[in-house]
């Protein structure tokens, strides 16, 4: 009786020992992989896209039962099946996203806290570079790392900007048969490199307009696509049960051809406005003290400055609206504003 005793003892204390080292290979294995994640940002913004792109929603990582995301996070990290949404974790105890990292950017050309910005944000390669002889669709980024809310995404090292804003619009274009390509060099490290600050991101955004319409000669349309910092409620439309983020087109007024701008932004604000009742938030001519006042628009008639979305708006949003301004823009360049 007593030998049966000390064994249920015994036999009690190893369980809690093995149920201790069993808690704590969890913990380092967590930490480990949240670690790994968060620093392999570059590497899992493009398996993103790739996931957004193939039909994904980025709602779906809270969708997933707690048992299993230990294998979906090595089903990410291992980079299997993409494409099937049980490859993102489950965010419901993984909620490291915080709104009050989130910042007050506006389009009022103030570049102050570009440094804080890059903690939030982060330049991404293009994971579907294309080669097109002649495309006919510039995008880039003046303000690359402009950022869109990363709450349940940041865990992942994913940071939703405008860069990847241009990507999921240059697929949408190219699928539509408007040959598109995207500026995909760094522009903050160009800014560095040559000792400019922030406020002359426009500057730096010029000389690579120029090298791409010097290239390509085919190129007719030129889109700098940035994002507002306005409330939510003010960036965020329901289109027929559908959310999307707002946009926004912005001319500069302080150069000759500013009229050939206007004119541009306002047929696709009409087309917009018949294919997305709601989506445009209307045209904003920009001039005077403390502004650009010419966003590189004298470059081309077919310049156009779309602030797409806002500060707080999710990519989702964001991607249904890329969706939106390639309609907007295929039926702009076949002369078509009906459905």
């Amino acid at each position: 009786m007593i030998k049966k005793m000390k064994l249920k003892g015994i036999s009690k204390k190893r369980v809690r020992k093995s149920f201790f080292y069993i808690i704590l290979i969890y913990i380092v294995f967590a930490l480990t992989f949240y670690y790994s994640l968060r620093n392999n940002g570059d590497d899992n913004n493009t398996r993103f896209i790739n996931f957004l792109l193939s039909g994904g929603n980025s709602h779906m990582i809270g969708n997933y039962k707690l048992t299993n995301i230990v294998n979906s996070t090595v089903n990410f990290l291992l980079n299997i099946d993409i494409s099937n949404p049980s490859s993102i974790l489950d965010a419901s105890i993984l909620m490291y996203g915080n709104n009050d990292k989130i910042l007050e950017m506006q389009h009022n050309d103030d570049y102050s806290n570009l440094e804080e910005l890059k903690k939030v944000s982060s330049y991404m390669a293009d994971p579907n570079p294309v080669d097109a002889d002649n495309p006919i669709i510039y995008i880039y980024n003046s303000h690359q790392l402009e950022n869109y809310s990363s709450t349940n995404l940041d865990i992942y090292g994913i940071t939703p900007n405008v860069l990847m804003a241009s990507y999921l619009l240059k697929e949408k274009l190219n699928s539509k048969g408007l040959s598109t390509i995207v500026e995909d060099s760094n522009l903050t490290e160009f800014l560095n490199l040559n000792g400019w600050n922030h406020a002359q991101s426009y500057n730096a955004s010029r000389i690579f307009i120029l090298d791409k319409k010097n290239k390509y000669s085919s190129l007719k349309y030129f889109i700098d696509i940035h994002r507002d910092s306005v409330n939510k409620d003010i960036t965020t439309v329901n289109i027929d049960g559908k959310t999307y983020a707002r946009i926004l087109f912005v001319v500069g007024l302080e150069h000759d051809n500013y009229k050939d701008n206007i004119k541009i932004a306002e047929e696709m604000e009409v087309i917009a406005n018949k294919l997305y009742k709601g989506l445009s938030r209307g045209i904003y001519k920009k001039e005077g003290s403390g502004v650009n006042g010419i966003y590189n628009q004298d470059i081309s008639p077919n310049s156009v400055l779309i602030e797409l979305g806002g500060v707080d708006n999710n990519i989702d949003e964001v991607l249904n609206t890329t969706e939106a301004i390639s309609n907007i823009l295929y039926h702009y360049i076949n002369g078509d504003g009906d459905e």
